[in-house]
């Protein structure tokens, strides 16, 4: 093989490796946003069909405010294992192939290289650790002001997979 087409394949699969790094500690980052969103319902029957959604995705109500009129649900929420096993798999390819290159530049070395793959399962475990976390979700309600049963304005601080699923389960709209 050529002598610069080595190092430049090795500089290349470095690249891609610190990428794949990146990659897997993104998967555990809080994506936590704040919307405000429109309800057609009025404040009264917003908040039971509000408080069953939450319980129905296993969160349980932390704490109330009555003065602002929030309420702070919590639950946990479960990693995925497909997730683990995928950034595994990730992980052991993007080492198969650091190793491969690193055993054609230093051919001694190369059962020592190998033996990197072997590392891939840590992937999986500090996503695993890392993601199974404590959310927490918080509703700010406001009425809007005029007729009695008027649209009601909601805030919401949650993750933002949260935020999508509660948008298309109660048919909100976001605030403009």
């Amino acid at each position: 093989m050529d002598t610069a087409t080595l190092p430049s394949t090795l500089l290349l699969t470095f690249l891609l490796s610190v990428g794949l790094f990146f990659f897997i500690r993104a998967s555990t980052k809080d994506r936590t946003e704040t919307e405000k969103l429109v309800c057609e319902q009025d404040e009264a029957t917003l908040m039971p069909q509000l408080r069953e959604y939450f319980q129905t995705r296993s969160y349980r109500v932390a704490a109330v405010d009555p003065k602002q009129n929030q309420v702070t649900f919590e639950g946990f929420v479960q990693p995925s294992w497909f997730l683990a096993v995928f950034l595994t798999l990730l992980a052991a390819a993007g080492l198969l192939c650091l190793s491969l290159v690193l055993s054609l530049l230093f051919p001694k070395l190369s059962t020592i290289f190998l033996g990197l793959v072997l590392l891939s399962p840590l992937s999986g475990v500090f996503y695993w650790k890392k993601a199974g976390k404590l959310e927490k979700v918080s509703l700010k309600v406001e009425a809007t002001q005029g007729e009695e049963h008027s649209p009601s304005k909601i805030t919401v601080t949650a993750h933002r997979d949260e935020l999508i699923e509660l948008r298309r389960a109660l048919g909100l709209k976001i605030c403009e």
